[in-house]
């Protein structure tokens, strides 16, 4: 049996974690039986999530364990793409995971009525008298994360023009397609709708979120994704 270790359903979303959504994604796209087993975060190999455990085999990334579908499961996510359309598709899950994440990451933790509707809540199991000062202490971690990787130093104007770029490329780039490459599903498109559906998140609002919404053709591309992975029953 594989297992997912997931941070679980929040904010009306599969999982909080975009990276876990696109995990449970490739999984579900592979066809694989599998089971989401939350809890797991204190044991992550590399103290992040996913992970997925399998036998006696760890695969501590998102992306590997992509890799790992592919090699041990023979699953070819791109079969039907041509090697520049791969070139393109990784380079759009790049963008996503290396460049908009983080714009996502400080919508939801520097701006406080978000974080108080949305990863505060996370704490609540922690006893009352030691609450605010884990809440500080891994905010601070969380911002200091953002000022070294550089998009916490931009003015707010400045974040607002990159993440609309971001937005713009992939919007263009989708037009009036079934997925981010055609008519046929790719590894991407996991990526892609795990950030797309984040950002429509309408419990966070952002510029970043506002923008988002002003594409329709995003917004569709969520809602055909959700039909065919998430069904509402």
């Amino acid at each position: 049996m594989i297992i997912l270790y997931t941070f679980g359903p929040a904010f009306g979303l599969p999982d909080m974690s975009p990276f876990v959504t696109k995990a449970e994604l490739l999984l579900k796209m592979a066809g694989c039986n599998y089971q989401c087993q939350t809890g797991g975060y204190a044991k992550a190999p590399k103290g992040k999530m996913p992970y997925l455990q399998t036998g006696d085999a760890l695969i501590d990334d998102s992306t590997l364990i992509r890799f790992y579908l592919e090699q041990k499961h023979q699953i070819n996510f791109d079969a039907s793409l041509t090697p520049a359309e791969r070139g393109i598709a990784w380079a759009f899950e790049k963008m996503l995971e290396e460049h908009f994440y983080y714009i996502s990451l400080r919508d939801r933790w520097a701006i406080d009525a978000n974080f108080d509707k949305g990863p505060k809540k996370i704490f609540k199991r922690i006893p009352a008298f030691i609450r605010g000062l884990i809440i500080w202490k891994v905010r601070r971690k969380m911002n200091a994360k953002l000022r070294i990787q550089g998009i916490a130093l931009h003015k707010e104007a400045d974040i607002i023009q990159l993440a609309k770029k971001d937005l713009d490329a992939l919007a263009d780039f989708i037009a009036d397609k079934t997925y981010l490459m055609g008519d046929q599903i790719c590894a991407a498109d996991a990526t892609v709708y795990a950030f797309i559906r984040s950002v429509l998140c309408p419990l966070f609002d952002s510029a970043t979120h506002q923008y988002a919404m002003s594409k329709p053709n995003l917004i569709a591309y969520c809602d055909r994704m959700n039909q065919k992975f998430y069904p509402v029953n």
